[in-house]
């Protein structure tokens, strides 16, 4: 099975909370981000971002260019679907994977 095919298996079959790596808001993520980018204007990438919520947090923290890369369409449209017109605030990029 290739990455591409295990991730969205994962993401169409489990809810965003039932990952072992889910976490309601990612505090030392945002504490290192804050701490490290040189203001609400600051590139950030989350790469894996899927259907992590570090996303809306760095929205209602200001943050305007953002970028989410994962290899999981699935998991890209669940939190597009979450964010609402605040989605369109954020570069998505699904990114093929590679066995």
């Amino acid at each position: 099975m290739d990455v591409k095919t295990h991730w969205e298996k994962i993401y169409t079959s489990k809810a965003p909370d039932e990952v072992s790596w889910y976490r309601p808001h990612l505090e030392m993520s945002l504490a290192l981000i804050h701490r490290g980018a040189d203001g609400p204007s600051a590139s950030i990438i989350d790469v894996g971002g899927g259907e992590s919520t570090l996303v809306d947090d760095l929205l209602a923290r200001g943050y305007q260019n953002i970028s989410i890369l994962d290899v999981s369409q699935t998991a890209i449209d669940v939190t597009r679907k979450r964010l609402k017109d605040s989605a369109d605030r954020v570069r998505w990029i699904a990114q093929q994977g590679k066995s």
